[in-house]
Parts: structure tokens; C-alpha cells; sequence
């Protein structure tokens, strides 16, 4: 942090502070995604009976996390410089039981008409990483302005995050590069946790499906119950109605 002050030549409380009220409109943006991602979840409980979304929790770059990567990438000291070219001050990561929920729930958001869709990632990463990932523009009302603010979705698969997790934990214990064979060893595994999405992916599709069966099985019975009774119950009107016409027994 020193040095990165010493290159700017500004005053390391000052530099604190005002990145610091720079983060706050993040953390607003923050509190809005959360809140629409609570409805949504909130929508599917209660009236879908299922939830897509397992759990999801949000983070915000520290002032010094924002300026280790405003030196890595060589970017000028400015607050609309930073705005610009660092995306993933805020960001939300969401945890979902199916690969299915995954681009359901990213579906969703990219649909909502105040949100900006800005980069859309579904591709695999080298080490065997799988995810959806946005980064979208959401906007926060400010007492005297509007401001489009850049956050981070990660969408994941719960096998997806366990192995994402550990991963990072693996590389952050080891400070220098991994040799090679720990980095198959870690994308064999990224596959053998997406075989797993599969699986289980396949394996609800079939519950769901006998869930089907059985409830247009129950269904079915039920009809036949109520033709029945409706049957008898014609057939006791019918038998007190045995002097009246025929056309008005109908």
C-alpha cells in the first residue's frame, strides 16, 4: 500500500477515505441485487414450491484490494478510471442445486428491465472451471444523481462452488506457481465435480418426471371417483323422480 501511495503521491488517509466513499454507491448497488435476488427466491418458495437458489452471499473490494489491482493492471489513479476499468468491486455469487437452475436464475436477471447486461461468461477456464458468469450494470438513486454501477454475478452449481472453494484455498497456501501435475490433478477433479452436476442433474429430471406420473395417476383416480359418485347419484334422483317426465329428470 505504501508503494502504490509513494507512486501516486497521495496521502495514504486520503487515498483510504476517498475510496472509501467511492465504495459506498457499490455497496448500495449490492443491497439492490440482493434484494431482487431475495424475490426471486422468496417468488419460487412460495408459490413455484421449489427454489432454484440454494444460498448466495456478496463481497466488496477493500480500498487496498482496488488499488493492488489498479498497479497490477497499470490503470491511472482516478475515480472515473477505477469506475471504468475495475468491474468486480461488487460482487454476488450464486450457489444453485442444478446446472438447469444456473442459467434459469442468470436468465432471469438479464431479463429485468433495469439491468444492463454487460458481458455475459459461460465458458470453461483452463484449470476446468465452470460457471455463469455476468457482469451487469444496475442503477443506484443517489439524493441528487443516478449512477450505472458494474457488479459481478457468478452463478454456480453447488459441486461447482466445493470445488472452486478449495481451489482457491489450495493456490493461496502455496505462494508460488503450481507445478503441473497439481494443476491436472485439480482439472481432473473440475471435471469429475461437472460428471456430477450431470448426474444429478439426470437423476432429478427422473424424479421430477415419476412425480408427474403419479400425480396424473392420482388425478385420473380422482376423475374416475367422482364419475362414479356422480353415477350414483343420478341413480338415487332418478328413482325419487320416477313420476316426473323424462325431460325433466335431465
Amino acid at each position: 500500500m505504501n508503494e502504490l501511495t509513494q507512486q501516486y503521491r497521495i496521502n495514504p488517509k486520503q487515498m483510504r477515505n476517498e475510496l472509501k466513499r467511492f465504495s459506498l454507491v457499490y455497496k448500495f448497488a449490492l443491497d439492490e441485487m440482493n434484494t431482487k435476488i431475495n424475490i426471486l427466491k422468496e417468488e419460487f418458495i412460495h408459490i413455484h414450491d421449489y427454489n432454484p437458489i440454494e444460498h448466495c452471499n456478496s463481497r466488496l473490494k477493500s480500498p487496498e484490494s482496488i488499488m493492488k489491482k489498479v498497479h497490477r493492471k497499470n490503470l491511472n489513479f482516478s475515480m472515473e478510471s477505477i469506475r471504468e476499468n475495475i468491474k468486480d468491486i461488487a460482487g454476488i455469487r450464486i450457489i444453485c442445486p442444478f446446472i438447469t437452475d444456473v442459467y434459469k436464475i442468470g436468465e432471469m436477471i438479464e431479463k429485468q428491465k433495469d439491468i444492463e447486461l454487460v458481458e455475459h461468461i459461460k465458458n470453461p477456464k483452463p484449470n476446468g472451471y465452470q460457471s455463469l458468469h455476468l457482469i451487469i450494470k444496475i442503477p443506484v438513486f443517489m439524493s441528487d444523481r443516478v449512477e450505472m454501477v458494474f457488479v459481478e454475478l457468478q452463478i454456480r452449481t453447488i459441486a461447482m462452488d466445493f470445488w472452486a472453494s478449495l481451489e482457491h484455498k489450495i493456490y493461496y497456501k502455496y505462494d508460488k506457481d503450481i507445478p503441473e501435475r497439481i494443476k491436472k490433478d485439480l482439472k481432473d477433479a473440475a471435471l469429475s465435480a461437472a460428471e456430477l452436476d450431470l448426474k444429478m442433474e439426470s437423476i432429478n429430471n427422473e424424479v421430477v418426471n415419476l412425480k408427474a406420473k403419479d400425480q396424473d395417476d392420482d388425478l385420473q383416480i380422482l376423475n374416475e371417483a367422482l364419475n362414479s359418485q356422480k353415477t350414483n347419484i343420478q341413480s338415487v334422483l332418478n328413482a325419487f323422480l320416477v313420476n316426473v317426465p323424462n325431460e325433466l329428470k335431465k
